[in-house]
């Protein structure tokens, strides 16, 4: 992922601290708190790495049997592969079958890019349906869907995502990434956007990379989290930031959060599930929880403990 990235020296001087939550955050936690358990899914945004084979993959691992693997590692993944492709129930069951092992697995499909990016929302409708319908094929392996507008997708076109939101089926969750930095620094758009994704029970991506400081926004519409991290190559500061999420997000659910979805972003993804490991280790020792971790094949050179 090249989002946010910037260079070793830019990186030295980033204040990583969490920001505080929002008055929104904290009205959605408070009218959500109950004594239901927190869902908490810990992933990556593919499975087609051949770096991971001889790491997370048996060596001489297939490309055609990443998936088998992957699933043996994570309860999740923020499927970036429907981004570049719409694609037919055929090629979707046969994911899901992959899955099947896993009881807990969920696939969070990415909308096509042909929907936010090239048609930026408008005249969609068509596309739309060919994508659900493809999709709804994971059947129970279906988790949340995952919007993302482009970096030139700006407040002025508000009317377009609020027309095209309002028609979503509201039978799957979906939460939504805005990326162009007038969302942020304006406010009135940045009210306009969280308090139209409220109305809707729609959720908010909540990126966390070193350059966009501003995409850790802390705003909750709903008592779910969609949280992307993307980490500069297992430095200290990583797992320092990895601590802080685990701490914020035992502070939600104590609060009211109802469930998080934790994707690992790498600019090197050869190290993304070093880190995840990290997360799940640290989720389940300060959450009480017992979240599958994945198992390295190489233990040693320290990286892995």
């Amino acid at each position: 992922m090249e989002f946010g990235r910037v260079t070793p020296e830019e990186l030295v001087n980033i204040d990583f601290t969490l920001p505080p939550d929002t008055p929104l955050t904290i009205a959605t936690l408070t009218a959500a708190k109950s004594n239901q358990p927190m869902q908490v899914h810990v992933g990556c945004a593919k499975w087609g790495r051949k770096e991971w084979v001889g790491q997370i993959y048996p060596s001489k691992t297939k490309d055609a049997n990443f998936l088998d693997e992957y699933v043996k590692h994570f309860d999740s993944i923020e499927l970036n592969a429907t981004f570049y492709n719409v694609y037919p129930p055929a090629t979707i069951a046969k994911w899901k079958e992959k899955a099947e092992s896993n009881p807990d697995f969920k696939f969070c499909p990415k909308f096509s890019q042909s929907i936010s990016h090239i048609k930026r929302l408008k005249n969609a409708e068509e596309i739309t349906t060919t994508f659900y319908e493809g999709i709804t094929a994971f059947g129970d392996k279906l988790g949340p869907l995952f919007l993302q507008l482009g970096d030139n997708f700006t407040p002025k076109s508000f009317p377009e995502l609020k027309a095209y939101l309002e028609h979503l089926p509201t039978d799957v969750p979906v939460y939504v990434e805005v990326r162009h930095k007038e969302w942020f620094a304006n406010i009135e758009a940045r009210n306009a956007l969280f308090n139209l994704l409220r109305d809707l029970n729609l959720g908010a991506v909540i990126t966390d990379a070193s350059g966009r400081r501003d995409c850790l926004h802390m705003e909750l519409p709903t008592p779910h989290a969609f949280i992307r991290y993307v980490g500069n190559g297992l430095t200290p500061g990583d797992y320092a930031r990895v601590d802080e999420w685990v701490e914020r997000i035992k502070q939600w659910r104590d609060a009211g959060l109802q469930s998080v979805w934790f994707f690992m972003h790498q600019h090197d993804e050869q190290y993304s599930p070093v880190l995840a490991d990290y997360v799940v280790k640290q989720l389940n020792e300060h959450l009480g929880l017992s979240l599958r971790r994945p198992f390295f094949i190489e233990q040693d050179k320290g990286l892995f403990s």
